[in-house]
């Protein structure tokens, strides 16, 4: 079972993920290795990324394994690193943690383990009429570790330390950009497409996604013949035709890559 020690644990500071305690596996008269709970902690995450960017490329991830209720990741010093992934049940949890264990996500191997508390999004849907009291607990266990965490206390004291000698503290480095990957980028009315057979036509294309709904517009790259973008009305009609035709072999050879766009 996954312990969350300092400075990981104070999961107090993490909104939606503490306080409804998932019985231990001994007490409940379960062996040790088959506990088990429907949020996985993840460990080893890629720290250059965004959070907005790490939660979207978690959920596109795990979502293949079963509905995914919720993903928290926070950017501050303790939580840099980690994130928790809640689901509909401790079986798509379970399953999930088995098939992406040391995934390498933005080139770090993820290290997953279940969570110690149910997160607010589990508790809401399995037991909604103990929410308020869950929620209750939790703003209550803040408030009492809010001051107490010594890296937040050394942290404070290094910030006023700076202000004292010469003003504000130094900004912190800039972090190089890293780009996501096209297949977790979130939803988008256009769709990228790739590996196209360099002969295809506007007219090919139009006839391909005009089966689907609320097709606007089909733009081919005169100076680059295996890519092209479509647009649609909405985000949804996209995904739809995204879904479908993803890998499709347009010549009958090669497939094509269908992502979303780069906003």
């Amino acid at each position: 079972m996954a312990e969350l020690t300092e400075p990981t644990t104070s999961s107090a500071s993490m909104e939606g993920v503490i306080s409804t305690t998932v019985p231990n596996a001994t007490e409940s008269g379960a062996p040790v290795d088959e506990y088990s709970c429907e949020t996985l902690y993840i460990q080893n995450l890629n720290e250059k990324i965004k959070p907005e960017v790490m939660k979207a490329s978690l959920r596109g991830l795990f979502k293949a394994y079963g509905e995914v209720l919720d993903v928290v990741a926070h950017n501050n010093l303790r939580m840099r690193g980690q994130a928790f992934v809640s689901f509909a049940s401790a079986d798509i949890a379970k399953n999930a943690m088995k098939e992406v264990q040391r995934f390498p996500l933005y080139a770090k191997p993820m290290q997953i383990s279940f969570a110690r508390t149910r997160s607010d999004a589990v508790v809401k849907k399995l037991d909604a009429n103990q929410f308020d009291q869950h929620k209750a607990r939790r703003e209550e266990h803040k408030k009492t570790t809010r001051y107490t965490n010594p890296l937040k206390s050394k942290f404070r004291a290094k910030r006023l330390a700076a202000e004292i000698d010469g003003g504000a503290a130094a900004p912190a480095p800039k972090r190089p950009n890293v780009q996501m990957p096209d297949e977790y980028l979130p939803p988008n009315k256009i769709l990228f497409l790739q590996n196209l057979p360099e002969s295809v036509t506007k007219d090919q294309l139009l006839t391909l996604f005009s089966q689907y709904p609320n097709l606007h517009e089909v733009r081919l790259i005169p100076t680059k013949r295996d890519i092209a973008f479509v647009e649609f009305l909405d985000e949804g009609s996209a995904g739809v035709a995204k879904d479908a035709l993803h890998n499709y072999k347009l010549d009958g050879e090669n497939k094509i890559k269908i992502t979303f766009a780069r906003k």
